[in-house]
């Protein structure tokens, strides 16, 4: 069956992939697992109800939930009577939920009843016209499942309606909207269609290859365009998707399912990384030196034995002794990862391409859904570093000033109710301007450099690229975030947000004392801990790049706290405003 609208998935599952763990999540400590006939029920269901309850083509639903089967039923049965879904993220403020409610003009909010605690004040105190139902069991609140039951009793005249409507849907029919998470300003709401979504994930299936026999651990959220594009290639191949509880069950979830697979944020490999390498430091002896050997040897790799047969005989060794057990941890069969939505680190993508966990690093935009380029796992079609190649019916080139555009169906429709904006991000010749500079290496892998609007110039007139040089000092294991600032100063500076686990950690063994991180952070020890690390690492730098002055800062960034997008991005004005007199002390501008 040809899929050219998100729903005909349900289709191409019908004909093809009939088995009993199609979606699977666990609840209260065992793994509930949907089969495809229930996913289709449930989907069409949900369809048949929403439009016996009055919601037709262009009509728009929130969801605000974390991954779980149900997203995926009322995402089918949304898309199938033309409403628009619009996934939002579970960490946002009170007042960006106010926003996006009014702003889509949503009739209907999903939620689940940890969430639905928190909505339900901002809808009632706000006065918004909107229904609040909820995926959980919640007392005095309306349930999904009573719009499900709506379904199975519907009427045949409304069965014939339905498919009447589903044949008129095209793919070019406006299916979500897609709030940005806003690194800065108000979130702007991206408008994507089925031929968007179905060219990218069909696309992205044929550069995975996963099989129906394969399982794939889901860990983005599906509000997140990246998520939403693994969710739907892994159902295209027919694997078998089991939902990840959340970011701090992954280590568990990954020895239960053992998938075959999984997506991931730059940040998520990370912290896998780090807590291997703390494990590896938690070693003895000739245990330790092994581990180390094999790391340093991982930094090194090339793909396709391009390092000699003699690196390719040592990295044996260490697959045996080091990196089998790398892979035991991640359930013993990852053999493909999807990695996007922020800039990953070079050495990270190496050392688990050393390890036999293939990282398919890819770039894009939620206005692109998401992907432009994508690395391959074929000799000729990876380059370890890049983001790879455009992806199918996609064009790329490099603007005059390096901004990269864009041109394909993959492009969005344009940004909901701001008909200028829109127009700003495309030039004459139907480019899309993606905001992000960079340049094209051996005549077909992009390589990003940074975002357009993050390059900041000093005084002395230097460009800096904040993107590069907080990568590299992201290497060091005491170094969690870190931010570049200096436009218009004389000097690059830095503030810091320390890896406090790693201090946490020596606290234990009596190797440090402190009582609180603000005490931390001004121990002298600490202090020269730090400035040791930042002139390591600034001779790798040219001298403008280098780190001047920095500033250890007592927190730890995160969404919750405002410092990172629901992306884990840094969000650079809030940062800057928040340390306003931290980064003013910093220049001397304070007396």
């Amino acid at each position: 069956m040809n899929v050219l609208r998100t729903f005909d998935l349900l289709g191409r599952y019908r004909e093809n992939f009939i088995k009993d763990d199609a979606l699977c999540f666990k609840h209260n400590g065992s793994w509930i697992k949907y089969s495809t006939q229930k996913y289709i029920e449930y989907s069409d269901n949900f369809c048949f109800g929403l439009y016996e309850s009055g919601f037709r083509k262009g009509d728009k639903i929130i969801t605000v939930t974390g991954n779980r089967p149900e997203w995926n039923f009322v995402d089918m049965g949304m898309s199938m009577i033309g409403v628009v879904h619009v996934p939002v993220f579970t960490s946002l403020s009170d007042s960006e939920y106010e926003y996006i409610v009014k702003d889509s003009g949503a009739r209907m909010i999903i939620t689940d009843s940890k969430l639905y605690k928190s909505l339900k004040p901002v809808i009632d105190r706000n006065g918004l016209s909107i229904s609040t139902f909820t995926f959980d069991k919640v007392e005095g609140a309306y349930n999904w499942m009573e719009i499900v039951e709506k379904g199975k009793k519907c009427s045949e005249k409304t069965r014939k309606e339905v498919e009447k409507v589903k044949e008129l849907i095209i793919p070019e029919d406006f299916a979500t909207l897609i709030y940005t998470s806003g690194t800065t300003g108000k979130p702007k709401g991206v408008m994507l269609s089925h031929k968007n979504l179905v060219t990218n994930f069909i696309s992205a299936a044929g550069v995975f290859k996963l099989k129906s026999s394969d399982k794939y651990l889901s860990i983005l959220p599906f509000c997140h365009v990246g998520g939403r594009l693994g969710n739907y290639q892994t159902q295209y191949c027919g694997s078998s998707i089991y939902y990840a509880e959340n970011m701090a069950t992954i280590a568990a979830n990954m020895a239960e399912v053992k998938p075959d697979g999984f997506d991931a944020v730059p940040r998520v490999l990370e912290k896998f990384y780090d807590v291997i390498i703390s494990k590896g430091k938690n070693l003895k002896g000739v245990k330790k030196t092994l581990f180390f050997w094999a790391v340093n040897l991982g930094l090194k790799y090339k793909p396709f034995g391009e390092n000699g047969w003699f690196y390719e005989r040592k990295l044996r060794i260490a697959d045996k002794l080091i990196f089998s057990k790398w892979r035991q941890a991640l359930g013993g069969n990852v053999r493909i990862v999807g990695c996007g939505g922020a800039s990953l680190q070079q050495r990270l993508e190496r050392i688990f391409w050393a390890a036999g966990i293939k990282i398919i690093n890819m770039y894009g935009l939620t206005e692109t859904s998401p992907i432009i380029t994508i690395n391959r796992t074929e000799k000729g079609k990876v380059k370890l570093g890049s983001v790879g190649m455009v992806i199918e019916g996609v064009e790329i080139k490099i603007a005059d000033d390096g901004e990269i555009l864009c041109k394909g169906p993959n492009v969005m429709i344009g940004y909901y109710k701001d008909p200028e904006l829109t127009k700003s991000v495309f030039d004459k010749e139907g480019w899309f301007h993606t905001g992000d500079i960079g340049h094209i290496e051996d005549n077909r892998f992009l390589m990003v450099t940074d975002r357009k609007k993050e390059i900041f110039k000093l005084s002395n007139g230097k460009f800096i690229a904040p993107q590069i040089i907080e990568n590299i000092f992201k290497e060091s294991p005491i170094i969690d975030q870190i931010m570049v600032i200096g436009e218009h100063q004389k000097f690059a500076s830095a503030l810091i947000s320390p890896n406090f686990k790693y201090f946490d950690d020596r606290r234990e063994t009596k190797e440090i004392s402190f009582s609180d991180y603000e005490d931390l952070i001004q121990l002298p020890q600490v202090q020269s801990l730090f400035s040791s690390e930042v002139n390591k690492f600034n001779m790798r730098l040219n001298p403008p790049e280098r780190i001047n002055r920095f500033r250890l800062v007592k927190d730890e960034w995160s969404p919750a706290t405002g410092e990172l997008s629901p992306t884990l991005k840094l969000r650079r004005h809030y940062i800057q405003e928040k340390y306003d007199t931290v980064v003013r002390e910093v220049y001397h501008e304070i007396i």
